[in-house]
């Protein structure tokens, strides 16, 4: 059966199959089918110039394909996301209020929890001149790099 597929997968075959990953991707989320869809149009590509037999054909498709999703989750998504909030977060958080959850005592630096995520975290270190015990609340006065200073509410 394999001979059968062999002799008639193409390489358009594999930049329609390519191409249509490539615009379903617009009806689904995550960016993930776009990877796929990549992969089958480097391999669609790659036919033009070499003759592969289907299973080097399937194989490569797969190892690209996973290859180019851990790039994108490694590699591009974090920097990406990070892009997208830069500017946001001071507007974002200034004014917020939320509870200490852990006292800034003795040390530098606490950590305090607002109701609900503000720029995708619900959890953020803070600095403050004076000391706030676990419990008490908190308002954001200004941000310092990733640090929030904060004074009590």
């Amino acid at each position: 059966m394999l001979e059968w597929l062999n002799t008639h997968i193409a390489y358009w075959h594999w930049l329609v199959f390519g191409l249509l990953l490539v615009t379903a991707e617009i009806f689904v989320s995550g960016f993930i089918l776009f990877w796929f869809g990549l992969a089958a149009l480097v391999v669609g590509m790659l036919l033009l110039g070499l003759d592969l037999p289907i299973t080097a054909q399937l194989l490569l498709w797969a190892a690209l394909s996973i290859g180019l999703v851990i790039f994108w989750l490694k590699a591009m998504k974090p920097k990406w996301k990070d892009r997208t909030t830069s500017g946001m977060a001071f507007e974002a958080l200034t004014g917020q209020v939320g509870s200490v959850i852990e006292s800034n005592s003795g040390k530098t630096r606490g950590r305090l929890r607002f109701p609900a995520p503000i720029l995708g975290e619900d959890e953020w270190p803070f600095l403050s001149d004076t000391e706030i015990a676990v419990g008490e609340r908190v308002r954001v006065k200004d941000i310092s790099g990733n640090t929030l200073v904060v004074s009590p509410h």
